[in-house]
C-alpha cells in the first residue's frame, strides 16, 4: 500500500507545471511604484485587514496607491487646507484606514503638524488634521503608530516628532526637544503634547539635534520611544522613554538604550568626506518596533540604528530589551558581511502575526565603488541571527548632487513583507519595491549552502497537532520550490509552499490542529534546469 501511494503522488506531482522568473540578481521580483517628481523619503503600509491593500507615500506630496498587494500603483498628489511639506509616514488603524501623517508649510516653514485620513485605501483623503502650531517653532521628523491591543485604548493613535526654537540656528540659546500627542478619536484631533527627551539639542540638525523619535506599542498598551541626541561633548546617546497610561504620563528620566558612536547625522558624501559616499545627505536615525505576536519573544523592545563609528565601515544595529526598556542588550550586527563595507538608511519593522523582524537598508558589500545595493534581513529568533538577502533587481550608483531623503521604510504583515527605497538610474530618482511572501510557519535555518536538494524526515513524528518539516535548497536554484502535503489516499490536502527560494536550509512548521488523524505524506519538488526533484515522506499524526 505504502509503495502504490508513493507512486501515485510522484505521478501527480510529476504532471505540474512549475514556472517563475528570476528578476536581476534578487529572487523577488522588484516594482518600480512610480518616479513622478523625483521622489525620495518614501514610505509604505501593508492593510493589516487587507493585505492587497498597500499606500505609500513620498516626499513631498505623492501618494501611491495598490489594491493587489503591490504589482500595479495608482498615483496621485495629497492636498490639504495648507501645504504638504514631505516626511511622509503612512499607517493603518485596526478599521483598515489609513492615515497619511507629513509636515505643514502653512504660515511659515514647517509650523505645525499634519495628518489626513483615507477611508478608502488611499483612493480620496481627508482635508486634514493639524496640531501644535507654535510659532516661530517649527516641527520636524514625525512618526506615528496606531494602538492596536483592543483595550480601552485600541485604536488610539500616538506620534512623535522634534520641535526646533529656530532650526539650522547655531545660537546656543535655541534648542531642539522631543515631543509627543495622541489622538483619541481615529485622527480627528491630537491632544496631550508632552516633551519627552529630558535633555535637548541644538537647532543644526545634526549630531547634537535631537532626532529620530519612532513611538512603538507593548501588549498591554505601553508605549515605547527612542532617539538619537548629545550626552555631553563628543558623546552621543540612543535614549528611550515609556509610558503605561496611554501617555499621560512618562519616565522620570530618559533611559540610555545604547552608545550612538559618531551620531545619527551621517554628513555628506565626497570622495575625501567623512559621509557616506554619493550621498547628499545621511543618517542612521532609531527606529523602534516591539513584539505584540503571540510567538516566543511577545513584550520584547527592539531599536535598530546605524552605528557609524567607522568612517567608511557602518553597520546596523540592534539593541533589544525584554524587561520594557530598563535594561538593553549589548549591540546585535544585522548586516552579515566581512568588516570594511558600507551600510546605510536603514528600517526595520515586526510582523506582528509571526513576531518575525524585517529590517532594510543600503548595501555595498560587493563593490568597492558607490555601488549600491538593497538589502532585506530577516530574525525569526527576536534579533539574535539574521539572514540578509539582496532584494534589488540590479546596482545603483547615488550622486552627491541627489537628495535621497532621510529614510527608507518596510512594512509587513502574517508573510507579506514590503520594503521601499529610492533608486537614482540615469539621473532620474525613481520609488521601488519588492514582492516578498514568505508564508507563515517558513523559517531559513541555515545559509550554508547544500551540495543538493534533500528533504529530512519531520519531526516530532508521531506528532499531535504540530511538526517541523526541513528541507535543503542547493545553489542555482532558479525555480519554485513547493513543499504539498497528501493524505493517504494521494489527496492534496494543503500547499505549504510554492515559492523561490535561496540556497540554505529551511524549517516549516505545520500545524495540523484541523486535520483528522492518520498517515500524511509531505512532498518536496522543484524543477531545475531541466532536471527535477521529488522527494516523498510520511507522518503520522495521532490525536
Amino acid at each position: 500500500m505504502k509503495t502504490t501511494i508513493v507512486l501515485l503522488l510522484i505521478a501527480l506531482i510529476s504532471s505540474i507545471s512549475l514556472t517563475s522568473s528570476i528578476q536581476g540578481q534578487s529572487i523577488y521580483t522588484a516594482v518600480q511604484i512610480g518616479n513622478q517628481g523625483g521622489p525620495n523619503e518614501p514610505s509604505i503600509c501593508v492593510n493589516p485587514k487587507n493585505t492587497n491593500q498597500i499606500v505609500a507615500g513620498a516626499n513631498t506630496d505623492k501618494v501611491y496607491r495598490s489594491s493587489n498587494g503591490g504589482l500595479n500603483w495608482v498615483f496621485s498628489t495629497l492636498t490639504s487646507t495648507y501645504q504638504v511639506w514631505g516626511d511622509p509616514c503612512i499607517i493603518a488603524d485596526t478599521n483598515g484606514h489609513f492615515y497619511y501623517f507629513h509636515l505643514v508649510n502653512g504660515a511659515g516653514f514647517i509650523d505645525r503638524m499634519g495628518a489626513q485620513k483615507s477611508t478608502n485605501a488611499g483612493a480620496n483623503w481627508s482635508a486634514g488634521t493639524f496640531w501644535q502650531f507654535n510659532p516661530p517653532k517649527q516641527q520636524d521628523k514625525e512618526w506615528a503608530i496606531v494602538d492596536f491591543t483592543h483595550g480601552s485604548r485600541g485604536n488610539w493613535i500616538y506620534v512623535t516628532w522634534t520641535e526646533f526654537d529656530n532650526y539650522g540656528s547655531y545660537n546656543s540659546a535655541d534648542s531642539s526637544r522631543i515631543l509627543f500627542a495622541r489622538s483619541t478619536d481615529a485622527g480627528a484631533t491630537f491632544t496631550g503634547i508632552t516633551r519627552l527627551s529630558k535633555l535637548g539639542g541644538n537647532c543644526v540638525d545634526e549630531d547634537y539635534t535631537v532626532e529620530g523619535a519612532v513611538p512603538a506599542v507593548g501588549p498591554n498598551g505601553e508605549i515605547y520611544v527612542a532617539w538619537s541626541g548629545p550626552m555631553g561633548l563628543n558623546s552621543f546617546k540612543i535614549f528611550f522613554d515609556r509610558s503605561t497610561d496611554g501617555g499621560t504620563t512618562w519616565l522620570a528620566n530618559d533611559i540610555v538604550a545604547a552608545n550612538h558612536a559618531g551620531g545619527w547625522d551621517l554628513g555628506a558624501g565626497t570622495v575625501n568626506g567623512l559621509g557616506v559616499l554619493g550621498i547628499y545627505r545621511g543618517n542612521g536615525m532609531p527606529v523602534t518596533v516591539c513584539d505584540i505576536s503571540n510567538g516566543p519573544n511577545r513584550g520584547t523592545v527592539y531599536i535598530n540604528y546605524l552605528d557609524s563609528v567607522g568612517t567608511k565601515d557602518r553597520d546596523v544595529k540592534l539593541v533589544k530589551s525584554t524587561n520594557g526598556g530598563l535594561n538593553w542588550s549589548a549591540p546585535i550586527r544585522i548586516n552579515d558581511d566581512a568588516a570594511g563595507k558600507e551600510q546605510f538608511f536603514t528600517w526595520m519593522t515586526i510582523d506582528q502575526v509571526t513576531g518575525y523582524l524585517y529590517c532594510v537598508f543600503y548595501d555595498r558589500r560587493n563593490y568597492t565603488t558607490a555601488q549600491t545595493d538593497v538589502y532585506l534581513a530577516r530574525s525569526t529568533n527576536g534579533g539574535s541571527t539574521w539572514i540578509n538577502e539582496r532584494i534589488s533587481p540590479s546596482p545603483f550608483t547615488p550622486t552627491a548632487q541627489t537628495f535621497f531623503g532621510d529614510y527608507n521604510n518596510i512594512s509587513a504583515h502574517n508573510g507579506v513583507i514590503r520594503p521601499i527605497w529610492i533608486r537614482l538610474e540615469s539621473g532620474a530618482l525613481s520609488v521601488w519595491t519588492s514582492m516578498i511572501n514568505i508564508p507563515v510557519g517558513l523559517n531559513q535555518i541555515s545559509t550554508e549552502i547544500p551540495d543538493s536538494y534533500s528533504l529530512h524526515q519531520n519531526f516530532p513524528n508521531p506528532f499531535n497537532p504540530s511538526t517541523k518539516i526541513s528541507f535543503d535548497v542547493p545553489s542555482g536554484n532558479n525555480s519554485s520550490v513547493s513543499l504539498k502535503i497528501y493524505d493517504a489516499a494521494g489527496r492534496l490536502t494543503e500547499v505549504l509552499l510554492d515559492q523561490k527560494l535561496n540556497p540554505g536550509t529551511y524549517e516549516y512548521e505545520w500545524n495540523a490542529a484541523g486535520k483528522p488523524s492518520g498517515v500524511y505524506f509531505y512532498t518536496l519538488e522543484s524543477v531545475n534546469s531541466g532536471s527535477k526533484f521529488v522527494s516523498t515522506k510520511k507522518m503520522i499524526l495521532v490525536k
